[in-house]
This record gives C-alpha cells, structure tokens and sequence, in this order.
C-alpha cells in the first residue's frame, strides 16, 4: 500500500453532542488514512461512533475540531457551497436506510447529483447505461420508491452515489437491511464497480462476511478508532 497515494487522512477528529446536561463524544481523536483504491471496512458496537465517522468524513456533518483531507483538500476549512461542489465531483454516499425522494421516479434519484455537482459538460449517459446493466434496474428506471423491493431501493441508491464516478465511495451499513441473498448481491456489486472505477471503498458494517473482504479492518468502540484484524472468533 505504501506506493499508493492517501486519498483520505483524518487528524486527532472529535466530534461531541449535547444530550441534556452531559456532552457526549461520539468520535475521539480519531486518526487514520486510506489510500487510493483501497476497501477500508469499519465494524464495531452500535453506538460506538462509527456513522458519524463517516457521515464526517463524507462531509455531511462538521467536527469540532480535527481536519479531514481528501485529495489534500481539507473540508472542514469549506464553505457549504464548496464543500457541495466537492462532494459532488468526488464523493458517493450509500445510505442503509436508502435515501430515496418518495416522488421521484428511480432514474430521477439516480441523476439528481448529476444537478449538483457544477459539471454542466459531463456526458453521465455511458455511466448510467454501465450502472443501469451493471445492478438489473433497466426495467425499474420509471418506478417510484415505493413500488420497488428493499433490494432494487439499495441498487438504486448505489446507481445514485456512483453516478458521478467519485473517487471516493463511503456506505453506512448499504446491505443492513437486506437478506442474505441480496447481500450478496450488493457487496458484488459495490467490488465490482470499485474494480471497474478504481475506487475507493469505506465501508461501516457489523457484517463480518464484509469485513473479511476489506484490505484493511478497522474498530470503533466508544469513540476511539483503531486498526483491527479480524479472528475466527469475531
């Protein structure tokens, strides 16, 4: 990995919330790097601070303090609308629960960052057809979220966070609400199109058939993070 290039690096990232009186720290000093084209899972407890690792790291939410740099470009310095314009050319984000807009058609949710992301010159046509084939959506494209399973919202979802080519991909537990089968499926599909793209995969899961598959396992546990090899007993 040392003759790859960092793509992403965090430095000593706290992040707290206040719950009443008390204040807690759902991400304490955490530092790490992940290079270009690696798949990065990150397991632990809930709770344990994992999503806003990467929901943070995504540029979805703000630190209170730390830096997080993608491609050498620090985010938290962003201003909202640089960091819109960042993510969209750069970043893919799956979500568990999907994230679809109810009223609009699947092939609308699927092209919205392409609205976003100031690249008015960029032709998505050859990427949409490669995702469309790539996840078997052809015959869902006009179907609204709720006419489609729990499975064809996740495919529709990752077609959505892939539009865009990113460099970077982050999936916040993308098969948790998936059977076995379709999460299988997903995780194919996720690899594949890293292979296809040369990606770059952050995965949180608490499924350890993922984790097995990552280049690299790391663990949260009530805020600290920390790298992790995975036994036969986990």
């Amino acid at each position: 990995m040392e003759d790859r290039r960092i793509i992403l690096e965090t430095e000593n990232l706290i992040r707290q919330y206040r719950q009443y009186d008390l204040v807690v720290t759902a991400v304490n000093r955490a530092t790490f790097h992940v290079y270009e084209g690696e798949f990065v899972a990150i397991i632990g407890p809930s709770g344990s601070g994992k999503s806003t690792l990467l929901h943070l790291c995504a540029g979805l939410d703000r630190p209170n303090s730390g830096t997080i740099k993608i491609r050498g470009n620090d985010i938290t310095k962003m201003s909202p609308d640089e960091l819109g314009e960042f993510r969209g050319k750069y970043i893919g984000m799956i979500f568990q629960n999907h994230n679809l807009i109810p009223q609009f058609t699947a092939l609308e949710n699927i092209l919205l960052p392409t609205l976003m992301c100031n690249k008015p010159e960029y032709s998505y046509e050859q990427n949409l057809r490669k995702l469309i084939t790539a996840l078997d959506i052809a015959d869902r494209l006009h179907h609204l979220p709720s006419e489609l399973s729990g499975g064809q919202q996740q495919r529709v979802a990752i077609a959505r966070a892939l539009i865009n080519l990113p460099l970077i991909v982050f999936a916040d537990e993308p098969t948790g609400n998936l059977d076995r089968k379709n999460a299988d499926e997903v995780l194919h599909l996720l690899l594949e199109t890293k292979e296809l793209l040369g990606q770059t995969l952050i995965i949180v899961t608490h499924d350890m058939s993922i984790a097995r598959k990552a280049d690299r396992v790391m663990r949260m546990d009530n805020g600290f993070l920390a790298p992790w090899r995975i036994t036969a007993e986990d």
